[in-house]
């Protein structure tokens, strides 16, 4: 780890919490005190408390991937098997929040983010899908509006997993295929982690490339949790992990107020 890197982290090892998975994914913090998380190949939905085993919350998930809260704290679920977004009440209730667009089936959506407006953005990749089975031309980025209305954001190749800047105004959207890099899109500053080959991409909020961290296992998502938002949590592979940091993360919109 070098300099620039080292200065981020308050550890410099990673703890494994969990591991025999296939796949893990989808990586969220709740305030209660837990992480959600999926094994993508298994379709099961997890919740870990640190220093515990996980806890099964949902299977037969459909190849559930990415996830996040709406405004109302219900989780929200990207099921790429299933080509749709889903949303699931306290009660455990799952409820489509989309499935196609203009009338075709979505390809295979992969991650989500909410917004404070309670608008849900997503991705949905297409080049995992036969082509005789997609109806959709395009790779696309999505936005669910909190009246329940959807569009087209942007269209590229491979668009993967995605994070709003502190004031929302920009959202960070993860390229994953043969060309990787990260698209900027203006909607209307801490550093930037992404996932990407060999470890854990650190970026300053320039751009700059600030080092990689590395893992056991090369993660796949990551998301900041813990009471103080000040740990890594990682989705790597068959394991779970985590690592120390400095700085905080970002609450998600619904737990702001209560920070």
């Amino acid at each position: 780890m070098n300099d620039e890197l080292a200065a981020i982290f308050e550890t410099r090892e990673t703890e494994r919490l969990a591991t025999g998975f296939v796949f893990t994914e989808g990586p969220l913090w709740h305030p209660d005190g837990f992480y959600y998380f999926v094994d993508v190949r298994s379709s099961v939905l997890y919740r870990i408390v640190p220093g515990r085993a996980p806890e099964v919350v949902r299977d037969k998930t459909g190849g559930g991937n990415g996830t996040t809260f709406d405004l109302e704290r219900r989780l929200v679920l990207c099921e790429g098997d299933n080509r749709r977004v889903t949303r699931m009440g306290p009660d455990g209730r799952v409820d489509v929040l989309m499935d196609r667009y203009e009338g075709k089936r979505l390809n295979r959506p992969n991650d989500v983010v909410c917004k404070s407006d309670g608008s849900i953005y997503f991705t949905d990749p297409g080049l995992r899908v036969p082509l005789a089975e997609r109806e959709l031309p395009y790779a696309g980025v999505y936005r669910v509006g909190p009246d329940g209305s959807t569009r087209l954001v942007a269209d590229f190749e491979y668009p993967n997993g995605l994070a709003f800047s502190a004031d929302e105004r920009l959202l960070y959207v993860a390229n994953t295929r043969w060309a990787q890099y990260i698209h900027i899109l203006e909607l209307d500053a801490a550093g930037v982690f992404c996932t990407g080959p060999g470890g854990t991409w650190v970026f300053s909020p320039e751009g700059k490339r600030l080092g990689i961290i590395q893992t056991p296992e090369v993660p796949a998502n990551l998301a900041f949790g813990g009471p103080d938002l000040r740990t890594l949590f990682l989705t790597a592979r068959t394991s779970v992990y985590a690592l120390r940091v400095k700085t905080p993360g970002l609450p998600h919109p619904a737990f702001r107020s209560t920070r």
